[in-house]
């Protein structure tokens, strides 16, 4: 899997279709995410490029959310990123707005993380803390089971995105909140600079 995109050019592409910081914060975390599990892994020669399709997943979402998935071809296409990154980024949206099945690990991992991160995001808002880094399993367990707590995270979507994987549910969970916590400071700092 090869760059054709550098970092700074993907964040700078992200940020000239989002304006909105409740997505940039999204591309952001999901980008830190891909890259603590690529690592996990071992894919480590491969974690910028799985960063960068964290990045640029919903490049689309917040201008075109009609035509997620589809118009992030043609923006991509626009700044010369490879067709292999562009499947693996408009992968995520398999089932949902496009047929374009996640194959590689990566692609697998997008698919079952990024409705997630919205969820264990939601519920780190909720707690004293406003943090990840204190949550635990049980926890969010809970919140996955309330149907009207972040009710627009598909529960269906992360439950397939586990199976996907190989992994239970139970797994998916934690190892998410561990691919967050490892971002979050980072995240934070860089969304606090934007202000």
């Amino acid at each position: 899997m090869k760059n054709e995109i550098t970092r700074n050019e993907a964040l700078e592409l992200l940020m000239k279709y989002n304006k909105e910081p409740f997505h940039i914060l999204h591309g952001l975390t999901v980008e830190g995410v891909m890259r603590w599990f690529s690592e996990q892994l071992d894919f480590e020669d491969e974690t910028e490029y799985w960063g960068i399709v964290g990045l640029l997943h919903d490049i689309d979402f917040e201008m075109w959310p009609e035509e997620h998935c589809v118009k992030a071809e043609e923006l991509l296409k626009e700044a010369n990123v490879s067709e292999e990154m562009i499947h693996s980024i408009c992968s995520h949206g398999y089932g949902i707005c496009v047929d374009i099945k996640p194959n590689h690990t990566m692609e697998k991992v997008l698919f079952a993380t990024d409705e997630l991160t919205g969820l264990i995001g939601a519920a780190a808002r909720m707690r004293p803390s406003k943090s990840v880094m204190d949550m635990e399993l049980s926890s969010l367990k809970k919140k996955f089971k309330d149907k009207k707590f972040a009710a627009g995270c598909s529960r269906d979507v992360i439950k397939s995105g586990a199976e996907l994987l190989g992994w239970s549910l139970d797994e998916l969970l934690e190892k998410t909140i561990f691919a967050m916590r490892s971002c979050e400071k980072s995240v934070n700092e860089y969304m606090s600079s934007l202000k």
